[in-house]
């Protein structure tokens, strides 16, 4: 059965299209076969200089987010008890405390958060599911709908055409769902494997200022090992956080620095200014 031309005009051959497409693939590679800036060099040995960074975008959220959560919410009570009384044990004890609630919440909202977005991306995969049981007809609909965003992202009327059914033909399930949901099947979200990482990566940022100060008996030197360990530590997250996402690693460090001292700072003075109220009561 002849196919439409790939302009959408009259009928022709496969034969025909697979050449206008050959010939089109040619004129591109003309094209891109010299590089201005390197005219003498082929562009097919042309090696590949740059790095992508954008999938790394889920996990480096949540191990950055979990570790300077982590860091940030220990020393801050930790300061905050420290400020209030010069116990040891109790400094102590608050900072266990933090770590273990800490590393819980996380887990259980991260499980949460993700368990509900998977379900409702399965739920949108389900009702493509069902359409496409409905019949001829609605396939049909479905397969015009899925041509009409690729030709709203700039393809051709006929090609865009080809493509969809090439890709239904294949999976349409995974098709549609890539392509009008945004959402890929291979890559679905895991609500225990985020929950697990979340808690692990609270426990190590959390980890810096209890071990900091966990064996120092004097008040003052204890207070000034966890801030300068925490600082440390924040300008550490922040710097990896940058550089694995690509960005400065000055900004990305001093930013979270700032932030970080902020919080600690705060909480330092109300503990300071209730353990005084407390004491002159």
């Amino acid at each position: 059965m002849p196919d439409k031309d790939v302009e959408g005009g009259s009928p022709v051959s496969t034969l025909e299209v697979n050449q206008v497409g050959a010939q089109r693939r040619g004129a591109q590679r003309t094209a891109l076969d010299v590089d201005p800036e390197r005219p003498n060099e082929p562009y097919d040995e042309i090696p590949d200089e740059h790095e992508h960074f954008s999938q790394r975008a889920p996990w480096l959220r949540a191990g950055v987010l979990g570790a300077n959560d982590g860091l940030v919410s220990v020393a801050s009570l930790m300061l905050g008890v420290g400020g209030g009384s010069d116990s040891l044990h109790i400094v102590v004890l608050a900072g266990v405390a933090g770590l273990i609630g800490g590393a819980l919440s996380m887990a259980v909202g991260e499980y949460i958060s993700v368990s509900s977005q998977r379900d409702a991306e399965e739920a949108d995969v389900e009702k493509e599911r069902l359409e496409q049981a409905k019949g001829p007809a609605h396939r049909a609909h479905e397969l015009d709908e899925l041509a009409k965003i690729y030709e709203a992202r700039g393809v051709s009327p006929g090609l865009a055409r080809m493509v969809a059914e090439e890709l239904t033909a294949k999976d349409v399930i995974k098709a549609h769902a890539r392509d009008e949901l945004g959402i890929d099947l291979d890559e679905m979200s895991n609500p225990l494997q985020a929950a697990g990482a979340s808690a692990v990566a609270f426990c190590v940022g959390a980890g810096v200022p209890l071990l900091a100060a966990a064996f120092i008996h004097d008040y003052v030197w204890r207070l000034v090992s966890l801030v300068l360990a925490s600082t440390a530590a924040l300008l550490f997250f922040g710097m990896l956080g940058a550089g694995l996402g690509g960005a400065s690693l000055w900004r990305g460090g001093l930013r979270v620095v700032v932030g970080g001292c902020l919080a600690m700072g705060i909480t330092y003075g109300f503990g300071r200014a209730f353990g005084l109220s407390a004491g002159s009561g």
